[in-house]
């Protein structure tokens, strides 16, 4: 039982991370932009909130009330670098997957120049730790509690959260409706008078506020607290797109994937706790690519039955209609 509470007490702070990044390359696609550079937009925002982190820590402010400013800060970090892609794939008409590999390109080397000029180091280390030993009264609930509200971080709560208010503006709003017909029919879209431009603006908006706050949750949750312009978010912008695709651009099916890939990546730290496998004695890097590994087979076998928006990547032209 102990080996469970570990597990996922430890499966849903990776998860969260990978839920909202990959959120927010839905909005993206389903606007119509294909979103590769939310590697880059998830260090910018892991950068910017850890270096938030470092400037106030140290500060009346208690450990939570920190966490909720950097998560704004890592979020405009991410808007403010969404634009980039914004006005190259839709005023520019530039090729989308270029501009986003070109953005993951430059944010690495971008932060690592900068560590060095101004900490001698290849990232920011703080010392502000968002770890939540219990929530009060709910940690008293049986079984339940001590799942999910004891050792645990209010970045999982954060996180459900946003998926719930992502679902509702998807699926029950005009916007999520009016977004979703400019990634299908942007020409039908335009001719019932939705500005286009200005939807799949707001597409690749949201997608870089998540994708900013996923960066830092990642920061908190995974490397508590710490981020590095060398090792960068060790590819969990790709991974996400990998959850996004597997979760067939929705909500729901996306958090399911993201757990899934978090409980792997999650298992390759804890062959210790789980005697028949810790029996096995396979080298622990064997379970360390284990997440990247799965994310080649399951898309092997169901990129063929995915089905991606009709005009993602199509920049838009009204003249065609």
């Amino acid at each position: 039982m102990e080996t469970l509470y570990y597990l996922v007490q430890n499966t849903l702070p990776v998860a969260i991370p990978l839920l909202l990044v990959a959120l927010g390359g839905m909005f993206s696609e389903r606007s119509g932009v294909i979103n590769i550079s939310l590697e880059g937009i998830m260090l910018f925002g892991a950068f910017s909130g850890c270096l938030f982190v470092y400037i106030i820590e140290g500060t009346s402010l208690s450990a939570q009330m920190i966490l909720i400013l950097a998560m704004l800060v890592a979020a405009i970090a991410g808007l403010i670098y969404s634009f980039l892609l914004s006005f190259a794939a839709i005023n520019m008409r530039a090729d989308q997957t270029i501009t986003g590999t070109a953005m993951n390109m430059l944010v690495p080397a971008a932060i690592l120049l900068f560590s060095k000029m101004n900490f001698n180091s290849d990232g920011i280390t703080t010392n502000t730790y968002f770890y939540i030993r219990e929530v009060p009264v709910l940690s008293e609930i049986p079984v339940i509690g001590k799942l999910f509200f004891q050792n645990t971080y209010i970045t999982v709560y954060i996180g459900l959260f946003l998926l719930v208010v992502s679902t509702v503006i998807f699926y029950s709003t005009k916007f999520g409706l009016r977004l979703r017909s400019c990634g299908e029919h942007p020409h039908a879209a335009d001719s019932v008078g939705i500005n286009v431009y200005f939807m799949r603006y707001s597409g690749v908006s949201l997608s870089g506020i998540l994708g900013g706050i996923g960066g830092f949750f990642y920061s908190v949750g995974v490397m508590d607290g710490n981020t590095n312009g060398h090792t960068g978010v060790a590819g969990f912008g790709f991974l996400a797109l990998a959850v996004m695709i597997f979760g067939q651009w929705k909500p729901i099916k996306i958090f399911f994937a993201a757990l899934f890939f978090a409980f792997l990546r999650t298992l390759a730290y804890s062959i210790a706790l789980i005697p028949f496998l810790d029996a096995l004695n396979i080298n622990q890097t064997f379970y360390k690519i284990l997440p990247y590994m799965a994310t080649m087979i399951v898309l092997a076998f169901t990129s063929g039955k995915s089905r991606a928006p009709k005009a993602e990547g199509i920049p838009y032209d009204k003249s065609q209609r």
